[in-house]
């Protein structure tokens, strides 16, 4: 006997009662077993968050159209269309996946390579569920290391004039490949307002946050001539309001008085790989929902 499919539900929707009666009785009627459930009511919102992790071994539900009772196998397609009377009556926006399947991923760098290694080494051993499709640069200095995990390279040069250009480019690549999820790791181009809402909510970015927070060149050495005591990073969506968008994971670490910039910079590149893996990795699992500005990370 083969193993059960799992899938997982993630939903969205206006708060009121028997959205947890209505998903768990669906799943009951098409034989399927929940494997986790995880909610929640934002009561700022008015709307209410689910992610359910179930499998479906052996299960038959009914075809569109067919008869209630007549036995079909169940499938990914007919899951999604017999769970869209359920969907609808409570004005859910939601999505349907396998839990098995690996997102297909671009990476994007430009002269930092120490995220791009430690997504690209995770991904290698397993620890991220994800298919890197490319690496993304617009310069060529981490051809060779993409090489070496095996990973096509796209050098994608971007100058003022050349910006749209380059950014039809990439986007020609996210759906030629089938990408799910761009991720910024310290790719250090400002995207256009359009690129960022043809990506809307598939775009992460990882940047350094301080209090008080430094902006420009060298924000570590910035950091060591004021004496702070925290170093920290933000993973996040992008969106058109620059290093502003909804925050997935946050990361700290605490550093003495005595510390070089130069160790300030070391932690800091430690700092955003963690947040920056955890956040891909909760993205990839449809862990993390849009709430507005915010975000519902289900871990």
């Amino acid at each position: 006997m083969s193993d059960p499919e799992e899938y997982v539900l993630t939903l969205s929707c206006p708060d009121k009662q028997g959205i947890v009666h209505a998903v768990s009785s669906y799943l009951f009627m098409t034989g399927c077993n929940i494997e986790d459930s995880q909610q929640f009511g934002d009561r700022d919102t008015g709307l209410f968050f689910m992610r359910v992790h179930f499998s479906a071994g052996g299960a038959t539900a009914p075809a569109p159209g067919q008869a209630e009772g007549t036995p079909e196998h169940l499938t990914l397609d007919r899951l999604r269309a017999s769970f869209a009377a359920v969907g609808d009556s409570f004005r859910m926006d939601w999505q349907l996946h396998r839990a098995g399947d690996r997102m297909r991923v671009v990476l994007m760098v430009s002269k930092f390579g120490h995220c791009l290694n430690d997504l690209l080494f995770r991904s290698r051993i397993g620890a991220l569920p994800v298919e890197i499709a490319a690496v993304v640069s617009n310069h060529t200095d981490f051809a060779e290391l993409a090489a070496s995990y095996g990973v096509p390279f796209r050098h994608i040069p971007v100058t003022p004039d050349t910006k749209p250009e380059a950014e039809a480019r990439l986007l020609r690549l996210v759906e030629d490949e089938d990408v799910e999820l761009v991720v910024l790791a310290r790719y250090m181009q400002v995207l256009s307002d359009d690129l960022c809402k043809a990506l809307s909510g598939r775009i992460i970015n990882i940047h350094h946050s301080f209090l008080p927070s430094f902006k420009g060149a060298k924000p570590y050495h910035q950091a060591h001539a004021r004496g702070v005591k925290l170093i920290g990073a933000t993973a996040h969506y992008v969106t058109a309001d620059l290093d502003e968008g909804p925050i997935i994971e946050q990361e700290v670490e605490r550093v003495s008085h005595d510390v070089t910039p130069e160790q300030l910079v070391a932690v800091g590149r430690d700092v955003e790989c963690r947040a920056l893996a955890r956040a891909v990795k909760w993205h990839s699992e449809h862990r993390v929902l849009l709430n507005g500005h915010r975000t519902v990370v289900f871990t």
